[in-house]
């Protein structure tokens, strides 16, 4: 089985030093109600009350049991080579027993999207069709990952070819939402998300091309953050919808989502869109941003469920309190932006599905994938066109609005976390009604390349989890970061009714 060791090879490409993220790791956190961080993880293995290797060893058992048994399985993670985990924490173990870990990320957990190459396994993209040979290299993200001594826990699930943001997938199985195992975990990167709910993991990398990243954080409870467009390099990320596409970290805090976006981010030769970029920022998440001015649209605000939006004012009202301005905006032009990005994305994912239909292997793709593939094939160069200038004037709009304000803030998802019918279990379903709810609020940073965040907002009174989005201008991914974190002492985090704990307490 291949293995590939960290290295110095990748760390010199960063744009940011590991020896960074020491004060980043040391700095204080907020409560996270049991859930292990990676603060946790590195201050355990410090301390000697663990090492990476009995850690493993549970992150295995919990993997294991997630998906052996209970019925319904979480089914988070579809691919876990335990020989491969092992050697990574036997590594990780004699690097802490030397005094030398890489990083404070070190024998960390760290679960991967499988949108994104880790070797030595296959990357599917969540069908059937891809993935015959293992990975020769890892993606940029998971190399970086790697470089910190991240303990690499397996491929994580995802909906098919990332078309949908429920997350359900008849093919890798459907993945459970840790609070409620009969709603979903929203998509496309929903093991990630689920992963991090149910504490198999504190850390995690997604892709987002519509939603992807931050929908499940959402409906997980957890914090997902997209950075802006080329930030992270796609180096080693499956080509689904290139011009929208997005990797980034999801994490169980706002500190561990700023922990591998630190890692993950910068300039990366490799990659045209990622080989330039201001220098990522590693301000301190306590640094005091109070005195931002919020942006929020009223009318598209409050275009939610009931009890999304009592939960999201509830988060609004706390961060005024704390000092921050809420600003009235208007942003223009909402419907024909989500018309042109559905125009972009399904054109995208069909131009890389073609060589399938030629093949004629389409058939063993899922239904609800065909019918989004089959509108794509239908659009043509002209539609494609006219919705690129339809970005330029959603691009233009935002500028406007950022001469205004610091940031735009709306709920993350208009729904709470949507049931799992049982006659979807065989083969998937198409629901646009639900799919509108799940994406309202999100379009705009994916089709404008800007970074959004999404954050625990609190709890809905069914005790399922509420997201807060907070959209920022082009490479402000440590304002939004540092939002997260001021929001995160407002709301009692609670335990998902599916937990594990791999550190002992």
């Amino acid at each position: 089985m291949p293995w590939v060791e960290p290295g110095t090879e990748v760390r010199a490409r960063r744009g940011v030093r590991l020896d960074d993220l020491a004060g980043l790791c040391a700095s204080p956190a907020a409560s996270s109600a049991g859930f292990v961080t990676a603060r946790d993880y590195h201050r355990a293995y410090r301390e000697k009350k663990t090492t990476p290797e009995a850690v493993a060893d549970a992150v295995l058992a919990s993997i294991r049991d997630s998906n052996q048994g209970r019925t319904p399985a979480l089914r988070a993670i579809i691919a876990c080579y335990e020989e491969d985990v092992r050697r990574q924490a036997h590594s990780s173990s004699e690097r802490w027993r030397r005094g030398q870990p890489l990083s404070c990320l070190d024998g960390v957990p760290v679960a991967i999207k499988d949108e994104l190459d880790q070797v030595p396994y296959p990357t599917t993209v969540g069908t059937r069709v891809f993935g015959a040979q293992p990975a020769l290299a890892d993606a940029t993200p998971v190399a970086r990952m790697r470089a910190a001594g991240a303990l690499l826990v397996g491929k994580a699930n995802m909906h098919e070819m990332g078309l949908g943001v429920t997350g359900m997938n008849p093919h890798t199985g459907f993945c459970r939402n840790p609070w409620d195992p009969e709603r979903a975990t929203g998509g496309s990167s929903s093991g990630p998300a689920a992963a991090i709910a149910a504490g198999l993991v504190p850390i995690a990398l997604g892709a987002d091309g519509g939603g992807s990243i931050r929908i499940p954080a959402a409906l997980c409870g957890v914090v997902g953050l997209k950075p802006t467009f080329g930030r992270v390099s796609e180096r080693g990320a499956f080509p689904v919808c290139w011009s929208v596409a997005h990797v980034g970290p999801l994490g169980a805090t706002a500190q561990d989502c700023a922990l591998a976006y630190a890692v993950c981010a910068g300039p990366d030769a490799q990659d045209p869109v990622a080989a330039n970029g201001p220098p990522v920022s590693l301000e301190p998440l306590t640094g005091d941003i109070s005195g931002l001015r919020l942006g929020v649209y009223r009318a598209w605000f409050q275009d939610a469920a009931p009890e999304v939006v009592r939960v999201c004012e509830q988060m609004l009202g706390f961060l005024e309190k704390r000092g921050f301005l809420v600003r009235p905006i208007e942003i223009p032009d909402l419907e024909p932006l989500r018309v042109a990005h559905a125009i972009t994305i399904v054109t995208e994912v069909a131009s890389t599905l073609e060589p399938v239909y030629v093949r004629g292997q389409h058939r063993s793709l899922s239904a609800e994938t065909r019918i989004s593939i089959a509108l794509g094939r239908t659009l043509t160069g002209r539609d494609y066109l006219q919705a690129q200038r339809i970005r330029s004037e959603t691009i233009a709009h935002f500028r406007r609005i950022f001469e205004d304000v610091d940031m735009v803030i709306t709920p993350t998802a208009a729904c709470l976390a949507p049931p799992i019918r049982p006659q979807a279990l065989g083969h998937g379903e198409s629901d646009l009604v639900t799919l509108s709810a799940l994406m309202r609020f999100i379009l705009a940073p994916n089709f404008a390349g800007l970074p959004a965040i999404s954050f625990p907002a609190g709890f809905a009174a069914s005790g399922l989890p509420v997201g807060l989005q907070a959209i920022g201008p082009w490479w402000q991914e440590h304002r939004l970061l540092q939002l997260a974190q001021a929001a995160e002492p407002a709301i009692e985090r609670r335990q998902p009714a599916i937990f594990y704990r791999p550190l002992p307490a």
